[in-house]
């Protein structure tokens, strides 16, 4: 009853997903942004690790599953609307993909963009 009572609340979009915003409890920053469709989010529910979908291979991955760059939940929120959950993580390593802490690495600097923020060695 506990899980199907939370994600009663959650809206999907119409394609089944719902956008998740990774923040670290350390810094506050935030990380990153991925989709959870329903069985991501009772991954993360029942395993306190982040799970994600992903829609350009159309699966169902756990973050840091090939990488060890894993994220532990420690607390998830859902705003206001019901359509976007934000996870309160503890973050292994790096968060994005190109091996940076965080996926938000480049800044609007007058009409450019400035990566601020080199990969992890």
């Amino acid at each position: 009853m506990g899980l199907d009572n939370l994600l009663k609340d959650i809206k999907f979009n119409d394609d089944g997903l719902v956008p998740a915003i990774a923040q670290s409890v350390d810094t506050g920053r935030v990380l990153m942004m991925a989709w959870m469709n329903e069985e991501a989010v009772k991954q993360t529910l029942n395993t306190n690790y982040a799970h994600y979908y992903s829609r350009s291979r159309k699966t169902q991955w756990k973050k840091g599953e090939t990488s060890g760059h894993v994220q532990k939940v420690l607390d998830i929120f859902l705003d206001c609307d019901g359509d976007t959950i934000l996870l309160l993580i503890e973050q292994t390593g790096a968060a994005c993909h190109t091996n940076r802490a965080s996926c938000f690495f480049r800044e609007k600097r007058g009409d450019k963009w400035v990566t601020f923020e080199e990969p992890i060695e």
